[in-house]
C-alpha cells in the first residue's frame, strides 16, 4: 500500500462524527462516474428516489431520462426500461451512496413510509460504517453507507493496518 496517500480534501463526503451531509450539488460537470438504471415507470421511481433516498431530480426528458443526484458525483441515470429488461425482482448489482450517519434513520423511515418492506437495517460493517440496504421500485439495491467513528486503539484499525492501511494521522508504524 505504499503508493497510496491520503486524498480525504478531494472527496466530497465530509468526514468526522459530527459531520453534516451537504447540500444537493447543483452543478453541471463531466461525470466520472454515474448509474444507469432502466424503469418500466419513470414517475414511480423518480418519486422514491427522490423523497425516499434524498435525490433532486437535476434534470428530466419526459419518457426518456430522469437525471438524479445528491452529493457531487452521486449521480443516477433513471431510463425507460424495454418490458424484457427490467427485472422483476432485486438485482444483483448494489449501488452504495455515501452518506453521513445522523442521515441513515431519516432515509431508512422516508423509504419505509414508501415502501414499508423496502428497508434492511441499519446495520454495521466489518470495515467501519454503518448502513441501509433500500430496494427500490424498478428492483435496484442501494446501500447508503456512513462512515462510523475512528477509534485508533480499536481492532478496526489493527485489522487495517495489518493490510497497509494506516489512519491519516499515523504512521507505517501502525494505527494511532
Amino acid at each position: 500500500m505504499t503508493d497510496y496517500f491520503n486524498a480525504f480534501e478531494m472527496s466530497p463526503v465530509p468526514d468526522g462524527p459530527d459531520a453534516v451531509a451537504p447540500d444537493p450539488f447543483l452543478g453541471i460537470y463531466a461525470m466520472p462516474m454515474f448509474v444507469k438504471i432502466p424503469t418500466r415507470d419513470l414517475h414511480a421511481s423518480t418519486d422514491f428516489w427522490v423523497r425516499g433516498l434524498g435525490f433532486v431530480d437535476l434534470f428530466s426528458v419526459p419518457g426518456q431520462i430522469v437525471h438524479l443526484r445528491r452529493w457531487a458525483f452521486q449521480d443516477v441515470l433513471l431510463v425507460p426500461a424495454d418490458d424484457d429488461a427490467a427485472p422483476s425482482a432485486a438485482s444483483t448489482v448494489q449501488v452504495f451512496v455515501s452518506c453521513v450517519i445522523g442521515q441513515l434513520d431519516s432515509v431508512a423511515d422516508a423509504c419505509r413510509e414508501l415502501s414499508p418492506d423496502s428497508v434492511t437495517g441499519p446495520y454495521d460493517t466489518a470495515w467501519r460504517t454503518r448502513d441501509i440496504a433500500v430496494v427500490t421500485p424498478e428492483g435496484a439495491r442501494v446501500t447508503f453507507t456512513a462512515a462510523t467513528p475512528f477509534i485508533p486503539d480499536s481492532d478496526v484499525a489493527r485489522d487495517f493496518a495489518s493490510v497497509g492501511i494506516f489512519a491519516p494521522e499515523a504512521s507505517e508504524g501502525g494505527a494511532q
